[in-house]
C-alpha cells in the first residue's frame, strides 16, 4: 500500500484538541471496528509539540474522565473505554530499544487494542508497524500535524480524521 499523508495547522490549543477529538470518532463509537483490529498510533516530535495534549483530548472524547496523565515516568498508562484497551505509552527515558522487549509491552499490542506511543523511535525495531504516524512540530506559535497512514487501517483512520478536520469546528 501507498503511504497516504495529510498535514494540519494548529493554531492553538483548541485545535490541537480538535485533532485529538478527530482521532476518537476515527478509532471510537460506530468506527470502533477499526481499533477492534488492533491500532498503533505513532506520536512523533519534539518535548512540547503537543503529543499528549492529542492523546488527552482523544481519550477525553471517548469519555475518559479520570487524570489523563503523561506515561514519561510510569512508560505506559492503561485505559479502558467500552471493549477496548488503550495503551499510552511514552519511550522518553528508554536507554536503550532492548528496554522495550524486556519490560513485556509486546503482550499489549493486538486485537481490540490501541496503542499510542509518544517516542517511537526510542523503540526502534521492537514495535509493529504504526498504522498511523503523527509527526507534530512548532513553527512559531503554530503547531503543524503531519499524519501518515501506512496500512490500510491506518488509511481508515486517516480518511475520518481528514473528513472531521475539514467540517466547520463546532
Amino acid at each position: 500500500m501507498q503511504a497516504l499523508f495529510a498535514e494540519f495547522a494548529l493554531a492553538d490549543e483548541r485545535a490541537t484538541a480538535r485533532l485529538g477529538a478527530s482521532l476518537a470518532l476515527a478509532v471510537g463509537g460506530e468506527a470502533a471496528a477499526i481499533a477492534r483490529q488492533g491500532l498503533v498510533v505513532a506520536l512523533a516530535g519534539d518535548l512540547g509539540t503537543g503529543k499528549t495534549s492529542v492523546v488527552r483530548a482523544m481519550l477525553r472524547a471517548l469519555g475518559v474522565a479520570g487524570p489523563v496523565r503523561s506515561p514519561t515516568f510510569t512508560l505506559v498508562e492503561p485505559y479502558v473505554v467500552s471493549s477496548l484497551n488503550f495503551y499510552h505509552f511514552d519511550f522518553y527515558r528508554l536507554g536503550d530499544p532492548e528496554e522495550f522487549s524486556f519490560a513485556g509491552f509486546r503482550e499489549m499490542f493486538g486485537k481490540s487494542s490501541v496503542c499510542l506511543i509518544e517516542w517511537p523511535d526510542k523503540a526502534a525495531g521492537h514495535l509493529p508497524t504504526a498504522d498511523l504516524r503523527i509527526a507534530l512540530r512548532l513553527a512559531g506559535e503554530v503547531r503543524h500535524a503531519s499524519l501518515t497512514a501506512a496500512t490500510e487501517l491506518g488509511a481508515a483512520c486517516l480518511h475520518r480524521i481528514t473528513t472531521e478536520m475539514a467540517s466547520p469546528a463546532a
